[in-house]
């Protein structure tokens, strides 16, 4: 019998977006067990605290079938990509490509981490077309804005964000 193939599938996911949903529910059709890694990446200005993210993904994931924890658990992480990727066992790292304009970064990273642990794959799955030009900051953006986002994220997530963008428009001193 075969080890099972576990793969992670990294990203800071703020928000959680139907494009990033697809790509889990693919990826569980291409390993066995997948880590969802959400990334700390203070760098980019989250919107929400790296818990909340994890919440948020856990939450949908387990409307996934199989998502319920037997094959999909969703890990937060603070460390190099490929020290998490052996510190939970993969063997596969999944990645999301919405364009060509993707690619290069990706292909780029793909060769970083191959030199890093050249035993561990990177796997490219291709967004499906009704989510090809979903991208994280522009919900944000178009949320900040009072733009409808209820195409682009769950409805659990579509309600975080608008809470949160109503608190933020509210504190004293943003936006001045």
């Amino acid at each position: 019998m075969t080890e099972p193939r576990t793969g992670v599938y990294p990203g800071t996911f703020d928000p959680l977006t139907n494009g990033h949903l697809d790509i889990i529910s693919r990826a569980t059709r291409v390993v066995d067990r997948l880590v969802v890694g959400v990334a700390v990446n203070a760098g980019k200005e989250p919107l929400f605290t790296l818990e909340e993210r994890v919440a948020m993904v856990e939450d949908e994931v387990a409307a996934i079938p199989n998502g319920d924890g037997s094959r999909v658990r969703v890990v937060a992480f603070d460390t190099l990509l490929m020290d998490f990727v052996g510190e939970v066992g993969a063997s596969v790292i999944i990645r999301g490509l919405r364009a060509v304009s993707d690619f290069e970064y990706e292909f780029q990273m793909a060769g970083m981490n191959s030199r890093l642990n050249p035993l561990v794959e990177t796997v490219f799955l291709m967004a499906s077309d009704r989510y090809q030009f979903i991208a994280s900051r522009f919900v944000k953006e178009i949320g900040r804005l009072g733009g409808d986002i209820s195409h682009f994220v769950a409805p659990k997530v579509e309600t975080r964000i608008v809470e949160r963008l109503a608190h933020a428009r509210a504190a004293p001193g943003k936006g001045d």
